[in-house]
């Protein structure tokens, strides 16, 4: 797909922009100025989500028919969709923020103001050579994810979240702290691992789809995971919580895996993330780098989400990296037009 002529100027591209009018961001103001800086140069369909499942159905049809850009207006959840929807095509994937935090968008170094966002997305539509090009995704059971997967306690917050759905759009990051604090408190068991997990690496390829592997490579007492394909893994406001500097769009995944439910080394974890360059391994943690294959079982059903959308209970959960999944649209680099 060459975005130039052969004179070197910019033609104008097909993009479909799936816009989540629910997202907390979002507004018919901006939605506005969105579509109109898109097409100064392009060619642009708008469309609006208003159920789950909706955005991918969105970009699996525009795929299809070979339109060129997917540009994703919404939260987390937005765009993990539409990522579902063109993994494996030749579409290529645009992200606006949306949502409340955003996580993917920042990571490659947008604003969190979907206005300011859209002129370095334009920028970078005009320069494919420097800003298009193939990233990885986490794939488990049959869906993608493009920045984390959450099993265990994460998962239960983020099904605290969605309860309060109304209050998520106007409080924001506020509503998260409360939902942490009372799962931990009364929503979520604490007193006994929920899942172990299985590592490929020694063990090779039909022992991991077993849920087999040697002792090495086996955390019989997660209580909780985070399965980074980038990092940070969340935003705190500002500040980003880093939990891996090793988690890149270009390597594979990183596991992250609690082994107690005590408040005290998650605590001091969580303060090491804040302080930069991730965290350490302990009696309490465990540190999974380079996971191309992983399987999470237990034979009591535990709760995961996948970029902030909860996705309900499971048995098992089979992960794989999958490299080259989407084509990005990335704006790293550039600087925000005034």
């Amino acid at each position: 797909m060459s975005w130039h002529d052969r004179l070197g100027t910019v033609r104008s591209l097909q993009i479909l922009l799936v816009v989540n009018s629910f997202a907390s961001s979002v507004t018919a103001r901006n939605t506005v100025v969105v579509h109109q800086e898109l097409s100064r140069l392009h060619d642009v369909t708008i469309v609006e989500t208003n159920r789950r499942g909706h955005a991918t159905r969105f970009a699996q049809d525009a795929a299809n028919r070979g339109v060129e850009v997917v540009v994703a207006f919404g939260g987390d959840g937005t765009l993990n969709e539409v990522a579902t929807g063109i993994a494996g095509t030749q579409t290529a994937l645009g992200v606006l923020p949306g949502g409340s935090t955003n996580v993917f968008a920042r990571t490659l170094g947008m604003p969190n103001d979907p206005v300011g966002a859209v002129k370095l997305l334009r920028m970078a539509l005009a320069d494919p050579d420097a800003h298009l090009h193939p990233i990885g995704l986490g794939k488990v059971n049959g869906r993608y994810f493009c920045f984390h997967a959450g099993i265990g306690y994460d998962a239960a917050v983020v099904r605290a979240v969605e309860h309060r759905a109304s209050l998520k759009r106007w409080l924001g990051h506020p509503v998260f702290i409360s939902a942490a604090v009372a799962t931990w408190a009364r929503g979520y068991d604490r007193r006994q691992p929920h899942f172990r997990l299985s590592f490929a690496g020694g063990a090779g390829e039909e022992d991991v789809n077993s849920g087999v592997a040697p002792q090495a490579d086996v955390v019989p007492d997660g209580y909780f995971t985070i399965m980074l394909n980038t990092n940070p893994y969340t935003y705190l406001g500002n500040r980003p919580l880093d939990l891996s500097p090793h988690a890149r769009l270009d390597r594979p995944l990183v596991a992250v895996t609690f082994k107690t439910m005590k408040v005290g080394p998650i605590l001091r974890s969580l303060a090491g993330a804040l302080r930069g360059g991730g965290v350490e391994p302990s009696k309490y943690l465990d540190l999974h780098e380079g996971v191309t294959r992983a399987v999470v079982a237990h034979e009591t059903p535990f709760p995961y989400q996948l970029d902030g959308d909860y996705l309900g209970e499971t048995n098992r959960l089979e992960f794989v990296h999958v490299p080259g999944a989407v084509r990005l649209v990335d704006p790293s680099g550039l600087s925000s037009l005034p």
